[in-house]
């Protein structure tokens, strides 16, 4: 499985972004994809995930309210809508996948894409 992420960009505080990420491969193997964002300094950390069916969905506490995530399962695509960005959100955003069922470490995601990088100006 191939990972593309794209939508990154500079946006000011309190704008917002749309995140897609096209997967290729062997798509039919993927149980959950989910976003994970690395800020300067900092350690990866779970932003969102959404389960095949779409109807199972989770988020950090940090971006509760304010991004969405959907998937396109017919395109191969999940997505992650940020709106009210803040300064702290500045990141760049990897998105992945998982065989199996579990979302929110990274260790147990098997594919990741190559990260697009998000500035929230202040």
């Amino acid at each position: 499985v191939q990972l593309q992420a794209s939508g990154g960009g500079l946006v000011q505080a309190g704008g917002s972004l749309r995140l897609s990420c096209a997967a290729s491969g062997r798509t039919s193997t993927i149980s959950v994809m989910g976003w994970f964002r690395q800020a300067p300094g900092k350690e990866r950390e779970f932003v969102a995930a959404a389960h095949s069916s779409a109807r199972s969905t989770y988020y950090a506490d940090s971006v509760k309210g304010r991004f969405t995530i959907s998937r396109d399962n017919a395109k191969n695509m999940v997505y992650l809508q940020m709106n009210s960005l803040k300064s702290e959100d500045t990141a760049v955003y990897y998105c992945a996948a998982n065989k199996e069922v579990g979302y929110f470490s990274s260790r147990l995601y098997d594919y990741w894409g190559q990260g697009t990088l998000v500035t929230v100006s202040s």
